[in-house]
């Protein structure tokens, strides 16, 4: 039986707990009707602060790291490092972030000041800053869009059972999820740099060519070459800067200072970009039902405390209005957010899981799509509502 039953006017799906799902039918100058016009107003003086606070945190974590090999029980070393790595990390993420508002012009009016403070921020953190930009601007013009879309785009059952090397749906073991979570919390970033993991599928294209440092990737338009070349020599300058840093206080310096909160970062970006586009809760589309005020719904807003606003810039927890309009920078987005919920009523997603609970529910439970022009998530674990039955 299919799940998915249309009127007139209202298009009925279930979404993976069985529960009615309705596409919206508000428009973008709704939402843009209701954001206040000071939300819209970028302040470079503003943004340029918020990037030297993160600096200075950097920079003191690291001075106070210094002194960790003074003190005289390995344990309580091994401790502090591993307060240090956690804490970098962190830190080092919300510059991450303030670069991702560069790229999309939110730091501030000036795109030459905008392109200058993201190519730097995100260099030191092995970005191709322009590359990224390019294609997560894709995103956001076709977020949800099944065939459009580039990044997290969900497999459909025959790819699933492919990646899997299964032939029929089968329940997949506890540990197996948790090995694939490791997997994708540690290598899903810079796998998906390097060969566009969960992008869209380009067939004929080789795997050398699909990746985020070449300037000809079918991801990018001939009139992105240079910015990508752009992209790269920042990549070549924090590798050259790095290895200098390796010559002068050796390997054990460069991994406890740099590599492991690098780790972090990488971890943290997986973390709240995997969350904040897959969710039992929200719809893909096809072409044929898909609009872009529909795409930016099918996101989630999330709860991470204190690190989400004061170290994450709030990403977390203003993810929907983002998606309407990523120009709004971070510190009005909570306005914003108040502004569009009266909009989007019932179609706002929040979800005050606990995130770390969430990425596990999520992992077990959103496997692959499928239903009509709508699709919604399904598993194999017997989770919520079954996947649609196989006919000959």
């Amino acid at each position: 039986m299919s799940t998915t039953t249309t009127t007139q006017k209202t298009l009925l799906v279930k979404d993976t707990f069985d529960r009615d799902f309705e596409p919206p039918n508000f428009t973008m100058k709704d939402i843009l009707d209701a954001i206040p016009k000071r939300c819209f107003e970028r302040s470079l003086g503003h943004s340029l602060l918020y990037a030297a606070r993160d600096f200075i945190y950097a920079g003191v974590l690291m001075y106070a790291a210094s002194y960790i090999k003074f003190v005289p029980f390995p344990i309580a070393r091994f401790v502090l490092w591993t307060i240090y790595v956690i804490a970098q990390g962190i830190i080092c993420t919300g510059l991450w972030i303030l670069a991702h508002e560069c790229g999309h012009g939110a730091f501030s009016p000036y795109k030459l000041a905008n392109d200058i403070c993201g190519w730097i921020m995100h260099s030191m953190l092995l970005v191709p800053y322009h590359s990224w930009r390019i294609s997560h601007s894709k995103h956001h013009k076709a977020t949800g869009h099944l065939t459009r879309d580039m990044v997290f785009v969900p497999r459909d059952r025959e790819s699933y059972l492919k990646s899997r090397n299964l032939s029929e749906l089968a329940e997949e073991a506890p540990i197996v999820t948790l090995f694939n979570l490791f997997i994708q919390q540690a290598f899903g970033w810079p796998a998906y740099l390097a060969y566009n993991v969960t992008g869209q599928k380009y067939p004929g294209v080789s795997p050398l060519k699909l990746n985020h440092f070449w300037p000809t990737a079918p991801m990018f338009d001939p009139k992105d070459f240079w910015d990508i070349i752009i992209s790269d020599v920042g990549i070549a300058c924090a590798v050259l800067a790095l290895r200098q840093i390796v010559i002068a206080y050796g390997w054990g310096a460069f991994t406890l200072y740099y590599f492991l909160p690098y780790l972090g970062v990488n971890h943290w970006l997986v973390f709240i970009t995997y969350l904040q586009h897959t969710d039992p809760a929200l719809p893909h589309y096809t072409a044929n039902e898909w609009n872009f005020a529909r795409g930016a719904a099918a996101t989630v807003d999330r709860d991470f405390g204190f690190i989400g606003t004061h170290f994450f810039h709030s990403i977390i927890e203003t993810h929907v209005a983002h998606h309407y309009v990523s120009r709004i920078p971070f510190y009005r987005a909570a306005e914003a957010t108040d502004a569009i919920k009266k909009v989007m009523g019932k179609h706002y997603c929040h979800d005050s899981t606990n995130m770390f609970y969430a990425l596990w529910r999520t992992a077990r439970v959103c496997q692959f799509v499928e239903g009509g022009d709508v699709k919604m998530y399904r598993n194999a674990n017997g989770i919520g509502a079954a996947p649609l039955k196989k006919t000959n």
